[in-house]
């Protein structure tokens, strides 16, 4: 996965063998090490990643998002022959409470929490995944144990890739010190468990993979769970990922059926872990991860007990960068910001650790819908039980225009069932993006989610441009590279714009996608404002045009539809060129 751009300065032995010296180790003469009341993680998480070099918080991602739990990447050390742990390997976010510490303890008072994770690519190609790095298997506990300590945590997760996987001397001092940790913390009562997240095939570990396993079996090192990467396959096909998930897990649990007979079906199925990249990832445009495949995966998993949910990462769920291939901050294809999230959820249940408040989840799949003026579409409503026992959730919906007609079946479920919501939409509906809201309700607590329902204009064919004079002061149905706005001046007609946030790193681009009549002929026009504003049609059709204005301009392209009718309309500016700004588009029958 991916990784922060920058390591540490290098530590100079003798800070090293200080920090070293000042964690205790469990199974050294003397050692303390306090109790705890945290809690063990629920049995079947959802856990993105979290990118923690960038400046974000935690706490707030995780509450805008709806993400209760988060695995934090990434910890290695500075340098390499160094003991001592960071975060991102930066020696100026050390492994202390004034480092995310204030956020872990909101997340926790929400009911939440945090995985730390050493490693990641980074660090596994750079030598500075701690257990690489470090050759005291004494130190790498001490490491371990701090991290528990400082933030009080129950799982930890070592992610192992590149060099990581080859290191046998690595993989041997990383086992060995998770077994100290973990007689450490059986000694004093304190849960932990432990998750490897490694590279797969669509058939399951590699043999390298497998090895690291083999390790820990044999050193003794419990392993609760393992957590394959499926995506990246980088073997030159075309992927279905969704299926390559299953059969990358299925392929897995076979594996850790032979390496632990004594377990059951059951218990394999909940050592397994998938994490996903939403859109496209690294390898590019052949490894899509869409959100088709979200809702598919989640059936899976829940179906089969999988025990880990998880995709990398929080910060890329959402739909800014189209078209772009593994970025840190945006998914790559248009998808409303935080689908993945809210699709996976629900996935957190079945609470471990003693009592609990007996409380849910709500979530609707798809998130985001069009229904033409006389027809329905539908969506499933989801709960899950996110902590104590499953009770009785009564279900109603809010925001439905006039002209729409939405209900649920049933109209109330008990936590971890689901329902179906119908929206049927009259002839006479006004075009526009609405957002209807689905509140579950049980008791004194009240639970919602939403989904956003375009209703496109008549017109020719089943489909017409939606919100082109930005009259609704939103975007939607208008999916933007970051920055994109709606603005209220300068304006062509009416009252509202759109800005094209063109920079030295983006076009800008605002994009829409339509579904017209097969095979007929359209003109698009708007007019657009700034210097380079392209306007065009892509994907069934193949047509554009540009202009440079100090003011608004008229401009035209004439397109013919395909097979399918369906197109997608785009407007941008260029590389460094300034702001665009655009007004009153359409679409017409030439």
């Amino acid at each position: 996965m991916r990784r922060p751009r920058t390591v540490g300065a290098v530590l100079s032995a003798l800070a090293t063998a200080v920090a070293s010296a000042g964690l205790v180790l469990g199974s050294g003469a003397g050692a303390q090490a306090a109790t705890t009341a945290a809690t063990p993680m629920p049995a079947h998480v959802f856990a993105p990643y979290f990118e923690a070099w960038n400046g974000d918080s935690p706490a707030a991602l995780a509450q805008a998002s709806g993400a209760k739990y988060l695995t934090m990447a990434f910890i290695q050390t500075a340098s390499k022959g160094s003991c001592t742990p960071y975060w991102n390997g930066d020696s100026g976010m050390p492994i202390a409470f004034s480092q995310f510490g204030a956020d872990f303890t909101t997340m926790r008072s929400r009911g939440g929490d945090v995985i730390p994770s050493f490693g990641g690519y980074t660090a596994d190609n750079t030598g500075t995944e701690i257990a690489d790095s470090c050759t005291s298997v004494d130190s790498i506990a001490a490491a371990y144990e701090k991290v528990i300590t400082t933030y009080d945590v129950t799982r930890l997760d070592m992610d192992i890739e590149d060099n990581s996987l080859t290191n046998s001397g690595g993989i041997d001092r990383r086992n060995k010190a998770i077994k100290k940790v973990q007689d450490w913390a059986a000694a004093n009562g304190r849960p932990l468990q432990i998750s490897y997240t490694l590279p797969t095939t669509t058939h399951g570990l590699a043999d390298s993979g497998l090895a690291v396993l083999r390790n820990a079996v044999s050193n003794g090192t419990k392993v609760d769970v393992v957590n394959l990467m499926t995506f990246d396959y980088y073997d030159n096909a075309t992927h279905d990922m969704a299926k390559d998930t299953q059969t990358a897990i299925t392929g897995l649990k076979g594996q850790l059926a032979s390496l632990y007979p004594s377990k059951t079906d059951t218990q394999l199925w909940n050592m397994t872990g998938i994490i996903e990249m939403p859109g496209i990832d690294d390898f590019g445009p052949a490894e899509t991860f869409t959100t088709a495949n979200a809702p598919v995966v989640y059936d899976w998993a829940v179906a089969k007990g999988v025990g880990t949910l998880s995709f990398w990462a929080l910060q890329r769920d959402n739909g800014g960068c189209p078209g772009t291939g593994g970025s840190d901050t945006c998914s790559g294809i248009a998808q409303d910001t935080w689908y993945f999230t809210h699709t996976f959820a629900p996935f957190t249940r079945d609470g471990g650790g003693g009592p609990a408040t007996d409380d849910y989840s709500v979530a609707v799949t798809p998130s985001a819908a069009t229904v033409e003026p006389g027809k329905s579409v539908t969506a499933t409503v989801r709960t899950a039980v996110t902590s104590g026992t499953a009770k009785t959730v009564a279900l109603t919906t809010s925001g439905a225009p006039a002209g729409v007609t939405a209900t649920l079946s049933p109209t109330s479920v008990t936590a971890g069932g689901s329902a179906t919501l119908t929206l049927d939409a009259a002839a006479s509906v006004a075009p526009g993006t609405y957002t209807i809201t689905v509140t579950g309700t049980s008791g004194t607590l009240s639970h919602a989610a939403t989904l956003t329902l375009t209703v496109p204009g008549t017109g020719g064919g089943t489909g017409a441009l939606v919100n082109g004079d930005f009259e609704t002061g939103a975007l939607g149905p208008w999916t933007c590279q970051s920055g994109g706005a709606v603005v209220s001046s300068p304006v062509h007609g009416g009252s509202h714009a759109l800005a094209v946030a063109a920079t030295s790193s983006q076009t800008g681009e605002c994009a829409q996608t339509l579904t017209l009549s097969p095979n007929t002929a359209y003109t698009l026009q708007g007019y657009l404002q700034g210097n380079y504003a392209y306007l065009g049609v892509r994907g069934g059709a193949s047509a554009s045009t540009w202009g440079m204005s100090g003011s608004y301009g008229k401009q035209s392209v004439s397109f013919t539809t395909g097979s399918t009718g369906s197109v997608t309309v785009y407007l941008h500016g260029w590389y460094g060129q300034g702001t665009v700004y655009a007004d009153d588009l359409s679409v017409t029958k030439s």
